[in-house]
């Protein structure tokens, strides 16, 4: 006896057959977010990290006892470095300090100038022919010709008139028909021919930064004429200028 066909038994296991086939096809991990999105802090699956803080700029090739004497309240400094300690040759650069944020930045310069005809010392004395070490105020400006514009007081006075030779023979007229006063064993706040000496007066004075004559000087810093005009124009006493100057082995220090 012939057991009857089933037609619908055939078909529910031709329907299992094919569910069991696909099912290899199914996703059993979960799906990515639309577009490759992906968690907070990554991007595209990369963790992102965080940009590094810069420090504030300080003024280059300074030593942390030099940067110590620079006054909390300067935001000028013209910083002028000795080729060697023995040497007459010096550059300088104007630096300000505008924003706290980004630091020290140079303004003006490099300059090529003058110092000392025997080079630098940290204990200057009277007739050594050598440039202080240090850091001093920029407080008082003055000289032969009529004020440029200058910021800080400045003393207009025949008596900045200078003549004679300098240690090469070349002319000293108008060396000081324009000059800064450096605060160094003077009293701020007078003109640059004030000859009061607070530490004595064999410890010199009368250290200025004023116009090059083409060889060295007796202890000041000179600039080119054009370049002590410009600087003139740039010093600001609200800024409370320094002067930052030395061999570049003492201002490293």
């Amino acid at each position: 006896m012939s057991v009857p066909r089933r037609p619908h038994l055939l078909l529910v296991v031709m329907f299992l057959l094919v569910i069991g086939c696909s099912a290899g096809a199914v996703r059993t991990s979960e799906p990515e977010a639309p577009g490759g999105a992906a968690g907070p802090g990554s991007e595209n699956g990369r963790t992102l990290s965080a940009e590094p803080s810069r420090s504030p700029a300080e003024i280059p090739d300074l030593g942390p006892e030099t940067r110590a004497h620079i006054p909390a309240t300067a935001r000028q400094a013209l910083v002028v470095t000795g080729q060697g300690p023995d040497s007459n040759r010096s550059e300088a650069v104007l630096y300000s300090l505008d924003d706290p944020a980004l630091g020290w930045r140079p303004g003006a310069g490099p300059w090529p100038a003058h110092n000392g005809r025997e080079g630098w010392t940290d204990r200057h004395l009277a007739d050594d022919l050598r440039s202080p070490v240090g850091v001093f105020g920029l407080t008082d400006a003055g000289g032969r010709l009529p004020d440029p514009g200058a910021l800080l007081p400045y003393d207009e006075e025949a008596r900045f008139a200078v003549s004679g030779e300098g240690f090469l023979g070349e002319p000293l007229e108008g060396s000081f028909d324009y000059v800064v006063a450096i605060n160094y064993n003077r009293t701020p706040g007078t003109s640059p021919l004030d000859r009061e000496r607070p530490l004595g007066e064999e410890r010199g004075g009368g250290i200025w930064v004023h116009v090059d004559h083409g060889g060295p000087t007796q202890g000041c810093v000179s600039l080119t004429e054009d370049r002590m005009r410009e600087l003139l124009l740039l010093l600001d006493p609200a800024k409370s200028p320094v002067i930052v100057m030395g061999d570049a082995a003492s201002l490293a220090r």
